[in-house]
């Protein structure tokens, strides 16, 4: 039966709740209850992927990195799903202290290779377990998570049902391209613009990757890249910093920032990149674009 094998360590970080765990197909479920103190952390490396569901939004409080605990440039929220392929390295820090449950699915590489390669091919599948997965917006995943939670503190089924439920989410977070994703004539629908939009604002500064971008909508990364610039006419960089741009525009009316402060809180390099990239868009400077409205 299959082990995993897992290089860890955490401080301030305290379970608060039996761990539970069950045993399967190549394949091991753990179910955490705990709670963390205001700068805990934690260091994680597995020989195979794992997969992690939070059971309660820990994005505000948690900051996770796969280059080092320390290098706030590379840290970014805890997302309620996240694939983690083999052999790479994940550093989490708490903000602050807070209770949360989550399951750990580790599965070995050629078992997960075996459920996936006869539906998608066996080179769709080698490529999606290499590409890591970070996802917010988890519905139908949280059901499943809670389903095979039960499984394993109370079986009820034969072991085949707590590994489909297992495959069935790992197949649901993998970043697998759909055969079928040009159904849409190469563009996102409305649902995924708004969706992403939402996701925006939620952040205050319209600043993510395609990578989060894509998993925000649901796609692979290179089949978001070609469709958005169909859909929206620019680039995602593009796109960003015109919202970027027209919320700069609604804090220069409210008048209570300098333009240097509003570069620094939308997070342009300083206020000549924030200047140059407003007139390019705006057609004029941050300070001309405020005194013609003030004058109106």
């Amino acid at each position: 039966m299959f082990w995993h094998s897992m290089t860890w360590r955490t401080e301030g970080i305290r379970v608060v709740a039996p761990v539970k765990w069950r045993q399967l197909d190549g394949l091991v479920s753990v179910f955490w209850e705990a709670e963390s103190e205001a700068g805990a952390n934690g260091y994680y490396l597995a020989e195979d992927p794992r997969l992690m569901v939070f059971f309660n939004d820990v994005s505000s409080q948690v900051q996770i990195s796969n280059r080092n605990r320390t290098c706030e440039k590379n840290a970014r929220p805890m997302a309620r799903a996240v694939y983690v392929p083999a052999g790479v390295p994940m550093w989490t820090v708490s903000r602050s202290s807070h209770r949360f449950s989550h399951l750990n699915l580790h599965i070995h590489k050629d078992r997960l290779l075996k459920f996936l390669a006869p539906s998608v091919g066996a080179s769709a599948a080698q490529s999606a377990l290499k590409r890591p997965v970070e996802v917010h917006d988890i519905p139908a995943i949280k059901t499943l998570a809670g389903l095979l939670v039960d499984e394993i503190s109370a079986p009820s089924k034969h072991a085949v049902f707590a590994e489909s439920l297992a495959g069935s989410i790992f197949a649901g977070l993998l970043d697998i391209p759909d055969r079928n994703e040009n159904k849409n004539h190469g563009r996102l629908t409305q649902a995924q613009i708004n969706k992403l939009q939402t996701r925006m604002e939620a952040l205050g500064d319209y600043r993510m990757s395609i990578a989060d971008m894509a998993a925000t909508v649901g796609l692979s990364e290179s089949w978001f890249a070609s469709v958005f610039k169909q859909t929206t006419g620019k680039t995602p960089l593009q796109w960003q910093l015109s919202k970027r741009v027209e919320l700069a525009k609604t804090m220069l009316c409210e008048g209570g920032m300098t333009v240097a402060g509003i570069a620094n809180q939308l997070g342009f390099s300083d206020q000549a990149h924030f200047t140059k990239v407003f007139r390019q868009i705006a057609g004029e400077t941050p300070a001309a674009w405020r005194r013609s409205r003030q004058h109106n």
